[in-house]
């Protein structure tokens, strides 16, 4: 049988890394005001270095931060070569795929000076936390950000595979418009498997439920009353029922390579497999060879356990030569298959959640600096709210 201990409950996750809450109205009030209070005043601003910054999101960042902070906007990612571009910051804000292990987090402390991290994205995989904690580094993220963007992306993932709309797209691109290959199945009445029924994986059950007449089976450890479907008390119960699989987890040591053979031969014939959690839950390897065997139908992913190597960059000029050598063999294997779509991360990529991240990263900035100001002035009347928002 599948094991249950494979998912993290909600309360394991908080101890890894405690969420930031649901704030009441008043709370939020509060941090308006105090917003206010640290733009008007004349403290001195905080520093603060953004890595792999985007053209896409600047503006929105900008926006944001520029009037509250010292801000410099860097395109390079973090990794050991780049991490001395930090030095004589206060906070440091970067993205999912920064490198944020051992070696960068005690240079970051110990020769940069950086007390802060900023994540724009929920993830916190490629955080080393235990070295957060050993030189005092604090962590804060943005825990959910318009999580309804990521599900319709699945569901588009979904849709563009049944209907062959890459194939039909290439095609029609080079002149032909034959219809040979492009059958695709009905939606309504098939299964779709939802794997982690967070915020995400409900709201691809809501689309897929209420919008195309499906049926849907879901697996968590802990059950929430709002999922419109089944749950079942297994994952392999989920996995050999469903039509669709949509994996919404979070990646650790229990969920690392989630779907490998023993699952995919479970499954049904012929399943569409979803990804747009963390590309660790697959072992690509086992994934490649159950669609080469056909006990895969389809694959979608917008994650790849890889993706610091090449997703957020341009290979477009180079020769197939050139890319192979940025590229792994697997990479080049599954863009090779016609019935794989890879999307480079996107599913967050909506005006709506840039602006939330952009807003949210913001007010974690400014509560480390209310933080700050409260150590200097040895004040603990402040409502103490580190053991909500912070790793260490």
């Amino acid at each position: 049988k599948m094991r249950a201990h494979k998912l993290l409950s909600s309360q394991q996750q908080r101890t890894l890394l405690r969420l930031k809450p649901q704030r009441s109205e008043n709370k939020r009030r509060s941090r308006a005001s105090n917003e206010r209070c640290y733009a008007s005043s004349n403290k001195k601003k905080l520093k603060v270095v953004v890595f792999s910054t985007s053209d896409y999101e600047r503006e929105i960042l900008e926006k944001q931060l520029n009037s509250h902070f010292h801000v410099t906007f860097l395109k390079p990612r973090l990794t050991i070569e780049t991490v001395d571009l930090a030095h004589g910051y206060d906070a440091m804000c970067c993205f999912v795929n920064d490198d944020l292990s051992t070696d960068v987090i005690e240079r970051l402390s110990e020769k940069c000076g950086v007390k802060m991290i900023a994540l724009r994205c929920a993830g916190f995989d490629k955080v080393d936390v235990e070295s957060c904690k050993k030189f005092g580094v604090l962590v804060y993220r943005v825990p959910m950000y318009d999580p309804l963007s990521i599900a319709e992306h699945a569901m588009a993932l979904i849709l563009a595979l049944n209907r062959k709309l890459m194939i039909s797209h290439s095609r029609v691109k080079s002149g032909n418009f034959t219809l040979d290959g492009l059958v695709g199945f009905s939606m309504r009445g098939k299964t779709l498997g939802v794997v982690g029924t967070g915020k995400i994986g409900r709201g691809l059950a809501n689309i897929c439920a209420n919008g195309f007449g499906m049926s849907v089976l879901g697996y968590d450890l802990k059950q929430k009353r709002e999922f419109v479907g089944q749950y079942c008390d297994d994952v392999e119960t989920v996995l050999k029922n469903s039509d669709i699989i949509s994996l919404h987890l979070p990646l650790n040591e229990h969920t690392k390579h989630f779907i490998a053979e023993k699952e995919i031969d479970s499954m049904k014939r012929g399943a569409m497999l979803i990804n747009t959690s963390r590309g660790g839950l697959l072992n690509i390897k086992d994934v490649i060879c159950g669609l080469r065997l056909g006990k895969l139908g389809s694959l979608g992913i917008d994650v790849y356990e890889s993706e610091e190597k090449i997703f957020f960059k341009d290979f477009s000029n180079l020769t197939v030569e050139e890319k192979m050598l940025y590229w792994d063999d697997t990479m080049a294997q599954l863009s090779s298959l016609p019935q794989v779509l890879v999307t480079p991360h996107q599913a967050f990529l909506t005006h709506e959640a840039l602006t939330e991240i952009a807003e949210c990263t913001k007010q974690n900035i400014l509560e480390f600096a209310e933080e700050l100001d409260d150590a200097e002035n040895d004040d603990a009347s402040r409502e103490d709210v580190s053991n909500t928002t912070r790793v260490c």
